[in-house]
């Protein structure tokens, strides 16, 4: 049996684009709140969006993110063109960041993104090939 998907959208993301960052995490936001679902789920979904979205602008050249909303449960693909994570591990670790020092200038790469979608999602994938790019597997499940 097909699973019922209820909304999807692709949104694409231009890396060192500030001017529109957390443009995308908003719309998903909106979604979500149009449909109706708890505040609880919304406050999470919308973190991790804003901070795989901030990813890519701060370390890729592209990326898209893919959403997808379920009955059980909220799919969002991360996937980015850019330099890749050489060490996931040291990554996930709270306060790592590869940004560069005109990123932190604007305030951004204090190395908390993804420390905070691992947070924040019930189930996060990481791959990454390094000078090719990144893709998050993030999912939110609706129901408990």
């Amino acid at each position: 049996m097909a699973e019922e998907v209820l909304y999807q959208k692709s949104f694409p993301v231009g890396g060192g684009d500030f001017d529109v960052a957390g443009e995308v995490s908003t719309k998903i936001k909106a979604i979500l709140k149009e449909a109706g679902l708890d505040s609880k789920i919304i406050r999470r979904v919308a973190i991790a969006s804003y901070e795989a979205e901030l990813n890519v602008v701060i370390h890729a050249e592209s990326g898209e993110v893919d959403f997808v909303l379920t009955p059980m449960e909220i799919r969002i693909t991360v996937s980015d063109k850019g330099p890749g994570i050489k060490d996931i591990d040291l990554a996930m670790q709270e306060g790592y960041s590869t940004a560069t020092d005109d990123m932190r200038e604007k305030g951004f790469g204090a190395g908390m993104g993804l420390p905070n979608i691992k947070r924040t999602a019930d189930d996060l994938k990481i791959e990454s090939i390094v000078g090719e790019g990144t893709t998050l597997h993030i999912t939110i499940r609706i129901e408990e």
